[in-house]
């Protein structure tokens, strides 16, 4: 038995991965700053001890899996190697780990987590699978055959995976502090295209991904009939979506997923076309995708009195239009206001027009003062940047939340990778 350190173990990958290796039996610590984040509630259920940084904590006989958002003068590195105990950073831990199994990456640049969550979940009622999903939940099987784990394009990190497969949702120009182009991006997919062993499932709707070049098979899904799988004669209801699938122009099977919004056929086709690959029958899949919880943060709903209250993660103007949209086939009859709070003032300043047109297609919307990362400069640009460009938006504090009030039958859309909960939780109280 190995006994792991986790510095920074409350990251969103650092909390699954260390879920992973405490429940196949492995001994698990960690530390982290003291500020309560969600992704550490899953590690206390567990019993896992939490610690507060500090170089003390590191000690002979352990291994030492660093995040990534720490450097390596981070005192508990530094100590780390004074006394000569082994350092892996995450990705490249978490690499080699899943070379035990038949391991299935997935990335893109939106519908990560969401693709990864139901993968998980679908492929894990045919055979014991562990899973990593970037919500900060994973779980460890130990007679699992697949090994299930969302992989991240920033700084390259995925290029450490050489998984069995890949699937690719999609590639979007994000991480405008360190990609410089689409075409930046697009090279990183087309860097681990030829590291995947066995096949990667593209969506074929992509552009950028239709040009991805590969050593195996490259199967496209998508809405259009010229995909190797296609979903077809699609019937959305406020219950949920109904869609043929056709395998190479031949009828497959009919599915229905309780999601809403385009995306979610698209993940839930590019789940459908790997387990046809891997001969997961028919059946088996809807009866998995008709049990599927969703994941944390995506679409997640809390009914308070007639409102309801959405947080989402959506931080790019792709992923608001996908929410938005998701809003409107669930809730037909229902004012669809956004609360929105951007997320880095470096992609803030990239896309912001395009988050103007995206919050566009909202009832009402109101905005949160910029969530920056402590790795970039504010410069110049602010709220009211964004707010300029909306008509008759809104921007709002803790103090004024209560405004959102005004709005009778009304599905709130909290939206944002930063602190947005604290508008919701302050809004909550309000209306209890």
């Amino acid at each position: 038995m190995t006994r792991y350190h986790f510095t920074g173990i409350k990251g969103s990958g650092m909390s699954s991965l260390a879920q992973i290796l405490f429940d196949a039996g492995e001994q698990v610590q960690g530390s982290d700053y003291e500020t309560y984040y969600f992704t550490e509630q899953p590690l206390r259920d567990r019993g896992i001890e939490i610690l507060n940084f500090d170089e003390n904590n590191i000690k002979e006989g352990l291994t030492v899996i660093a995040g990534n958002a720490f450097n390596d003068d981070h005192p508990e590195l530094v100590r780390a190697r004074e006394l000569g105990v082994e350092v892996i950073r995450y990705h490249k831990f978490l690499g080699e780990y899943s070379n035990r199994y038949t391991s299935i990456a997935i990335t893109g640049a939106h519908g990560k987590t969401s693709t990864t969550g139901l993968m998980s979940h679908v492929v894990g009622g045919y055979m014991p699978t562990s899973y990593l999903i970037g919500d900060g939940t994973g779980s460890g099987k130990k007679d699992a055959s697949y090994f299930v784990m969302e992989a991240c394009e920033y700084r390259r990190h995925f290029l450490a995976y050489h998984p069995d497969y890949a699937i690719m949702t999609n590639i979007d120009f994000d991480h405008p502090d360190y990609f410089t182009s689409i075409e930046d991006v697009y090279d990183a997919f087309q860097q681990l295209a030829l590291q995947v062993n066995k096949a990667i499932i593209a969506c074929g709707d992509d552009e950028q991904l239709q040009k991805i070049q590969a050593n195996v098979p490259v199967v496209y899904y998508g809405f259009d009939p010229a995909n190797d799988f296609s979903a077809r004669n699609i019937v959305k209801t406020s219950e949920g979506t109904e869609f043929d699938v056709y395998v190479r122009n031949e009828f497959y099977s009919k599915f229905f997923i309780p999601l809403f919004g385009d995306h979610t056929i698209l993940n839930s086709l590019a789940v459908i076309s790997l387990c046809h690959y891997e001969g997961v029958p028919a059946k088996l899949i809807q009866e998995r995708l008709n049990t599927y919880g969703g994941v944390k943060r995506r679409f997640t709903e809390t009914k308070v009195g007639n409102a309801i209250l959405v947080d989402d993660y959506a931080h790019h103007p792709t992923e608001i239009a996908a929410t938005l949209q998701s809003a409107r086939q669930k809730y037909p009859d229902r004012e669809v206001v956004a609360v929105f709070q951007p997320h880095t003032f470096t992609r803030t300043k990239a896309f912001l027009q395009n988050f103007a047109d995206s919050l566009s297609g909202a009832d009402a919307t109101y905005l949160c003062d910029i969530f920056g990362s402590a790795r970039e400069k504010q410069g110049e640009l602010s709220i009211h940047d964004l707010a300029n460009l909306i008509d008759g938006c809104t921007v709002l504090t803790i103090e004024t939340v209560d405004q959102l009030k005004k709005h009778e039958n009304a599905v709130y859309l909290f939206m944002g990778a930063g602190d947005v909960h604290k508008y919701q939780d302050a809004f909550e109280a309000i209306l209890n």
